[in-house]
């Protein structure tokens, strides 16, 4: 029998929230409240990271052992919430979730979001992102210390070409690095650089790295995804709870802590002690913009040219031949 609900006021609003009591995270028998409630608790830096970016809400009403619903249309909603007309690769439109508010986002927890994942575009400029994405992905066969390391050799390389990358935990086993630039250049633009990054880190972390799209090309290395910066790709939001039975959180840490932090340190009752004593580590990422000029002057004097598009994608321009390189061989053969 569901619990009766309960009402929180969140910056002037009042947020009802159903079924309070029921699990949602087995691992440590957190509830749909405590979900919501811990939204609230770091709303400052959850909305920081996706304030007016379309934003996708990942969805599991009846807790993480229920399969997910991942919604880029924003389902019926009260009129204070506001949403952003997107444009997908397909060339589709739908409206989508644009925070502006921390109640929107406890309205969304209480529909069952875990995870938000904003674009890396914002409303006033869809055309032209404002963060390069650096997704440093454990593949199998390796670890988040794996990503960690690699984790330091993007900051060299950063620090390289004078840039600033601001480092979250995904939540699992992989670490995400997030560089403010300036909104003047398209998504291919900004994935030709997350590709040349990629390449470079690959080539200083020989062994341990890897930029190879196919996954029978990766081996047990540490996978650089450039294509997190393609349009209508997204990853999961700093402060953004994951669904897992721990209620991990994509937490956002500093250089020094990344050197030996564990992502079990973070979750969703860790988290709101640790904002409460720390604020958003990640406060100042809007204080400074960078261009992406040298990251594409590499892009073009690598040779290589692009690299294969997700699968959901049309065939882009310049793009090589989207097909497992054992097949290609077998149909060349």
């Amino acid at each position: 029998m569901a619990s009766p609900y309960i009402e929180l006021e969140v910056g002037g609003r009042v947020v009802k929230v159903t079924n309070p009591d029921k699990v949602y995270f087995p691992g440590i028998g957190a509830t749909k409240r405590e979900l919501v409630e811990y939204y609230v608790a770091v709303g400052e830096g959850a909305l920081r990271a996706i304030r007016d970016r379309p934003t996708y809400l990942k969805r599991h009403p009846d807790g993480i052992e229920s399969e997910a619903i991942y919604q880029k249309r924003i389902p019926r909603h009260p009129d204070w919430i506001e949403t952003v007309t997107v444009r997908f690769p397909s060339g589709r439109t739908a409206d989508a979730f644009c925070p502006t508010e921390v109640a929107g986002i406890a309205w969304c927890a209480n529909l069952g979001t875990i995870d938000f994942h904003p674009w890396h575009a914002r409303r006033p400029d869809l055309e032209h992102p404002d963060e390069l994405r650096i997704d440093v992905d454990p593949q199998p066969g390796t670890s988040f210390d794996d990503a960690r390391k690699v984790a330091f050799v993007a900051r060299e390389i950063l620090d390289e070409l004078g840039m600033t990358g601001f480092p979250k935990t995904s939540g699992n086993r992989g670490v995400h690095i997030t560089v403010r630039i300036e909104p003047r250049w398209t998504f291919t633009e900004v994935r030709y650089a997350a590709i040349a990054f990629a390449r470079e880190v690959e080539r200083r972390a020989a062994g341990l790295a890897t930029s190879a799209w196919w996954k029978e090309e990766r081996g047990e290395k540490v996978f650089i995804d450039y294509n997190q910066n393609a349009r209508d790709r997204t990853v999961a939001a700093a402060y953004s709870v994951r669904a897992r039975p721990e209620a991990t959180v994509s937490a956002p840490v500093t250089w020094d802590e990344l050197a030996d932090c564990d992502t079990r340190d973070f979750d969703l009752r860790t988290m709101p002690r640790r904002f409460a004593e720390v604020g958003d580590v990640q406060r100042a990422i809007d204080d400074r913009a960078f261009t992406l000029d040298t990251l594409l002057e590499w892009y073009e004097t690598d040779g290589r040219g692009d690299m294969p598009y997700p699968p959901n994608y049309p065939k882009m321009p310049g793009e090589p031949m989207r097909v497992q390189p054992s097949k290609a061989r077998h149909v060349t053969d």
